[in-house]
């Protein structure tokens, strides 16, 4: 498939499993204190096999297509771990994942698996909406001297301050599906009524304006 089929699919498949929620009319609200319209929870991917393997099947897809010189992949704490390690296991690549902090016993590790100093490294993660938690993902490679591809995320917001972070910052990401993919095909399916998506949209664009909310 190409990119414009896995972004079709794989928005039909959250929707399909409801780990997508629309809630225009009462909206959701983050722990930054954003009110979001939507709500994207992937893991619910890992207890739906079929589209699980969908996905893993993507992600491995376009991490050969985009990033043919990887030599290890890495998951963010906690919700990129299973899918790093089953795209990893698909690959046949070597795993691991960065710890949201470092352990306080043990090897006070927050790198865990092995990663040697210069290897090209893919982080995968589930969603990106304004980027700061998988760049300090990506901080904690490159200061252990990783030399860190990109990102492979499998939902992004496409936020302008997440666009921002991950340009400065010099980090690529590619994405299986996006806000305004799931937002089109929600409304194919009739999750959606066609006129909330200029609603969303508004959202995606400035979610510190809450006009959109009516």
């Amino acid at each position: 498939m190409n990119q414009q089929e896995i972004s079709r699919q794989i928005a039909q498949d959250l929707l399909k499993i409801k780990a997508v929620f629309f809630r225009p009319e009462e909206p959701f609200t983050w722990a930054s204190g954003i009110k979001s319209p939507v709500y994207c929870d992937n893991r619910l991917t890992l207890t739906a096999p079929e589209v699980r393997t969908d996905v893993e099947n993507a992600l491995s897809e376009i991490i050969k297509a985009c990033y043919p010189s990887v030599e290890v992949l890495m998951g963010t704490s906690t919700a990129g771990i299973a899918h790093a390690a089953i795209t990893a296991h698909l690959m046949g690549l070597p795993m691991g994942y960065v710890r949201s902090g470092t352990k306080d016993h043990g090897r006070q590790n927050q790198i865990e698996g092995r990663l040697e100093p210069g290897q090209k490294v893919v982080v995968v993660e589930d969603l990106i909406s304004t980027g700061g938690s998988v760049l300090e993902v990506v901080s904690v490679l490159r200061d252990a001297g990783a030399d860190v591809l990109g990102i492979a995320s499998i939902f992004t917001y496409g936020m302008k301050k997440g666009i921002e972070r991950l340009a400065a910052a010099g980090v690529r990401n590619v994405s299986l599906t996006n806000f305004d993919e799931i937002a089109a095909e929600a409304a194919r399916a009739g999750y959606i009524r066609p006129e909330d998506i200029e609603r969303l949209i508004a959202f995606r664009d400035n979610p510190s304006d809450e006009s959109w909310i009516r």
